[in-house]
């Protein structure tokens, strides 16, 4: 009941006046005792003057002093207050007995008091005692006939009357101050604590993500003040809360589709996050109750590694056919901490990085025959010079100028393929009708399909549409393509070339009932001095360069090229360009 801070205000207040009136209360009573107390004093000072001393002897002195001892008081019973609640007694100095008095009744009644023993040694006894239950004074009255005491004594009935009646007003009023206190106090507590309370609803609802209410500001107070900081409070939190929230959705939004695998594990070695990028390439589901041995099988790390290693090591790792490197690093601190493995798929940079190795061993190999042969044959010329009839001679330099020519045609597809890597290659756009460069190349390579005995076909529609491109390099990917299917194919053997549209876009096909292409080899098949057939291909010419060259002229003009084989049956490639001049990559 009493934990709120209302009703603690409001006992507080209350206990605040009980303790005020208590106190008050106690200082007037304790004041009109004293009071009383030195007003009974400076009474019988005033009264008990050494004339009234002289007037008590003189009456001692006489023949019958005990009479004579109480006219003189009556006599002063006015100047001494005698009423029903004071009396005057005389009593005898050597035995303290009663002998006369206002009231008869102190006969019986009457205590030896400590004025009296004081009177009855012969001085004045005047101590007034604020605990005891009267006020006193004794006076020695010495005559011929002996010492007698004469003294005046309080009951106290007045005064614990007046006490009690000062004490039933402090109570009712305090009953009243009581009641307007805790009228007062309520009022006063709600005060403080309904803007408390509405501060803590805010709070409450800034909690639970509401940062639409607001507390109104009823003063300038101090409570005023408060709640207006609170709501700019409120609304800087607001602004900071939206500010993180949008970070850490850009930081989710990377987290799912970032290229790279991350799995982060906590002490227990359990998986607390992990991203689809790291179940791709690991091939398997990565929930949170897996843990690091599930997910890295016989791969253990020591965090004293990573410490050796400057916080974070890496790791080639083997997993789904791929090629992983891992970067392990710990992270957060002793309890809340744990590991995060970053995976990085490196299979196409180590595909590449043997491609680039193959690569120079082909140039080197393609470079080194033709060089082999010319200086076999030159050499042989130079030593056998007059000793070589003319035909041998023109033989063999015809050798060195085919050997040179081949050489010449490597460095110049070379050369092609360098400058398309690049886009440094000088593209000389046009309009370009495919169908009449089709029936140039067919007439070009008629010839060269007789002598192989193959029938060499152009069936291409009239109303082929052009396209925006260069006329040669275009025209050399058709001759290329015509060329293989003329080599690779059997004799009687057909080549045919169709085309038409498709999609907003003109495709130009070549057909052929060739040897065709083993199906383990068709994915690489574009790839730069990749043969199927090597001893095959040098035998008919053949460098590996041409479907590169082909795949990479028909990009930049923004077109596809697609090979599709059979092996034993055929083969069929088709090259698909754009209709318009915005599909290609660049023209000059």
């Amino acid at each position: 009941m009493f934990r709120s801070l209302h009703m603690k205000l409001v006992l507080v207040l209350v206990l605040l006046i009980v303790s005020v009136m208590a106190v008050v209360g106690t200082f007037l009573i304790n004041s009109v005792a004293g009071y009383n107390i030195e007003s009974f004093r400076e009474e019988m000072l005033r009264v008990f003057t050494q004339e009234f001393i002289l007037t008590l002897e003189k009456g001692a002195a006489g023949d019958d002093p005990v009479p004579a001892l109480r006219e003189v008081l009556e006599a002063y019973s006015g100047s001494l207050g005698i009423d029903q609640y004071r009396c005057f007694y005389i009593l005898d100095g050597a035995t303290g007995e009663y002998l006369a008095g206002s009231d008869d009744s102190l006969a019986q009644n009457l205590t030896l008091t400590s004025n009296i023993l004081t009177a009855m040694n012969g001085e004045v006894g005047q101590d007034v005692e604020r605990l005891s239950p009267y006020f006193d004074v004794a006076v020695p009255i010495r005559g011929p006939q002996g010492l007698y005491i004469v003294g005046v004594m309080d009951d106290k009935t007045e005064l614990n009357d007046l006490s009690w009646q000062l004490f039933s007003i402090l109570i009712r009023s305090m009953l009243f101050g009581l009641l307007v206190a805790i009228l007062l106090s309520f009022l006063l507590s709600k005060t403080i604590t309904t803007p408390v309370e509405r501060l803590t609803a805010q709070a409450s609802a800034i909690a639970a993500g509401d940062f639409s209410r607001k507390a109104e500001v009823y003063a300038s107070d101090e409570i005023g003040i408060l709640t207006q900081t609170f709501n700019e409070m409120a609304q800087v939190l607001e602004t900071t809360l939206n500010e993180i929230e949008g970070e850490r959705n850009k930081l989710n939004t990377l987290f799912l589709h970032m290229a790279d695998g991350v799995v982060a594990f906590d002490r227990s070695g359990h998986i607390l996050h992990q991203n689809p990028a790291a179940e791709k390439m690991l091939g398997k589901p990565l929930d949170s109750g897996k843990t690091y041995a599930e997910v890295f099988p016989n791969l253990h790390i020591d965090d004293s590694d990573i410490v050796e290693n400057g916080r974070y090591i890496e790791i080639d790792y083997s997993a789904n056919k791929r090629i992983l490197k891992i970067f392990f690093a710990p992270f957060g601190g002793d309890e809340d901490g744990g590991l995060i493995a970053v995976l990085h798929d490196i299979t196409e940079q180590q595909k590449m990085e043997s491609s680039r190795r193959e690569f120079v061993a082909n140039v080197s190999h393609e470079l080194r025959t033709p060089l082999t042969n010319i200086r076999g044959y030159t050499e042989t010329l130079i030593d056998a010079h007059g000793d070589i009839d003319d035909e041998t001679e023109i033989k063999f330099l015809t050798v060195v100028h085919n050997e040179a020519d081949r050489m010449t045609h490597i460095v110049k597809d070379l050369l092609t393929l360098s400058q398309l890597d690049y886009e440094r290659i000088q593209m000389n756009a046009s309009e370009v009708s495919l169908r009449a460069l089709a029936q140039g190349a067919v007439e070009a390579m008629s010839m060269e399909a007789s002598r192989q005995q193959v029938t060499l076909r152009c069936d291409l529609p009239e109303d082929l549409p052009k396209v925006t491109g260069d006329r040669e390099r275009i025209e050399q990917v058709i001759v290329n393509i015509i060329s293989n299917a003329i080599k690779y194919n059997r004799p009687h053997g057909s080549v045919t070339l169709t085309g038409g549209t498709e999609d907003g876009k003109v495709f130009l096909r070549v057909s052929d009932t060739g040897i065709g292409v083993p199906e383990e080899d068709l994915p690489r098949l574009f790839e730069r001095f990749y043969r199927v057939d090597k001893a095959r291909s040098r035998e008919r010419g053949g460098t590996g360069l041409g479907l590169a060259i082909a795949k990479e002229i028909i990009e930049y003009h923004g077109g596809t090229i697609r090979f599709e084989s059979v092996y034993g049956e055929g083969s069929v490639v088709t090259i698909t360009l754009p209709l318009t001049d915005g599909g290609g990559k660049k023209h000059a």
